[in-house]
């Protein structure tokens, strides 16, 4: 037998390797009815651009918050002075939480918007593949997050304060008034921010409508103290549904009616949410 010489052994060609395409056929979207990517990634920049300077836009307003808590208990916590059956101190904590969580609500979201038209860089906001919803949901997202933050702060701190209890009674209503506050706020600073061309819009809605509505909506004070067309009015500003109502998720009692305070909030909500989808998707005062 003769040995037969051995091949060498040819490699065969590899495979050639499919790989996915880069886009989508013709006809296909790469982007479904909601664009999760960006509504995300925008919600994000919201919270870091807030969060990076944490010491201006959650620890501040929680110290100016302790400081009014700190004033009016040495004038008028001390002795036996009771508001709707609970001590005064406790009256006024919850009211002063609600308060700091609306009104820095409504300067995240104005602020953002309005830098972004005073810098120039609003078009880096408008031009991506996002929806009026879909710009509108992040901008309200991130002013939740950063009222929510600030609440939890100064709620922190009172825990510790001496007099005070901020015992949660119905976390339920805690959590649904605090949300619906801080909601309609953003609304309110999404609109002030594309109305304004400067700053000092923006601080004329802060002064002359925020802070008046909040000081006057029930925090210091029980409206059923009020005679007249003083009571009356209260029941039309929106800030005391969500001032009674987020009280009463600490101390279990309303100064106002329960149902039609929700309901009051849902309806100028969704108005404030329908004219803001309206104004981005429009582009009023944003593409000049």
């Amino acid at each position: 037998m003769h040995d037969q010489l051995a091949k060498p052994s040819v490699a065969k060609p590899a495979a050639p390797v499919h790989s996915e395409p880069a886009h989508s056929e013709p006809g296909v979207p790469i982007i479904g009815r909601i664009n999760w990517p960006g509504l995300r990634t925008l919600y994000v920049k919201e919270v870091r651009r807030f969060f990076k300077v944490q010491l201006q836009t959650v620890w501040a307003p929680a110290i100016t918050t302790l400081l009014f808590l700190a004033i009016f208990t040495v004038a008028l916590g001390r002795g036996n002075l009771t508001v709707l059956g609970v001590p005064f101190n406790s009256f006024l904590a919850p009211g002063l939480i609600v308060m700091a969580m609306m009104q820095n609500s409504f300067a995240n979201t104005s602020s953002s918007i309005l830098i972004g038209k005073v810098q120039g860089t609003i078009v880096d906001i408008l031009m991506p593949p996002l929806s009026p919803g879909e710009l509108l949901v992040s901008f309200v997202a991130g002013a939740v997050t950063r009222a929510w933050l600030v609440g939890l702060a100064v709620w922190g701190a009172m825990v510790l304060w001496p007099g005070v209890s901020v015992a949660i009674h119905n976390p339920l209503a805690v959590v649904f008034y605090g949300t619906m506050g801080a909601v309609m706020l953003g609304l309110l600073g999404v609109i002030t921010g594309l109305w304004a061309d400067k700053f000092d819009h923006a601080a004329a809605v802060t002064n002359f409508v925020v802070q008046p509505l909040s000081l006057l909506s029930g925090t210091f004070y029980s409206i059923d103290r009020l005679a007249g067309v003083w009571n009356t009015a209260s029941h039309f500003n929106p800030f005391f549904y969500v001032i009674d109502g987020f009280r009463s998720g600490f101390i279990g009692i309303h100064d106002g009616p329960v149902i039609g305070g929700a309901i009051a909030l849902a309806l100028i909500n969704t108005a404030l949410w329908t004219l803001c989808y309206w104004a981005l998707r429009t582009g009023w005062r944003t593409r000049q």
